[in-house]
């Protein structure tokens, strides 16, 4: 990491097309060698029922990052990941290759036609809590987690094969 501005950054990562473990994995080893970016910690996987979305369960996971990139720099870096996992976005909440959502960059607050920080649902989704909770429980409190129990989602064990 270069010396300059460093914040950290909430990213979380899904997929319910293909070979989603396998995509969510990889996607958390791309996230590691972002430019002006490290990896600070990841969540276990976690399998989710669509939440106002279709088609197969989601494979999720939450990922810090420490980064110099701007948020919307941050952003880009992300799309160009989804790209290059086969993103396609045929219509709302269609199903998905790949999906990195930017939760939080620092405490930034920001509104723009292309991003809203901190994300604007993040709060409504246990796919996000959940593993947030695991990586970085002070963000996560138990009334939190309690809004979301009614939603359908499990800690995928770590010796589970990819």
């Amino acid at each position: 990491m270069r010396s300059g501005t460093t914040v950290t950054a909430c990213i979380a990562v899904g997929a319910n097309l293909g070979y989603a473990q396998v995509t969510v994995r990889q996607a958390l080893i791309d996230l590691a060698r972002l430019p002006q970016s490290q990896l600070l910690k990841a969540s276990a996987l976690y399998r989710s029922a669509p939440f106002e979305a279709t088609g197969p369960d989601f494979i999720n996971a939450v990922a810090l990052v420490e980064t110099q990139l701007s948020a919307q720099a941050l952003l880009a870096a992300l799309q160009a990941l989804e790209l290059q996992a086969g993103r396609e976005r045929p219509y709302q909440n269609a199903p998905r290759t790949l999906d990195l959502d930017l939760i939080f960059h620092g405490e930034q607050v920001l509104s723009t036609p292309t991003l809203t920080l901190p994300h604007p649902r993040w709060q409504e989704r246990a796919f996000v809590l959940l593993p947030l909770a695991e990586i970085c429980p002070e963000r996560v409190s138990e009334a939190m987690l309690a809004r979301v129990k009614h939603q359908a989602i499990e800690r995928i064990p770590d010796d589970v094969a990819s």
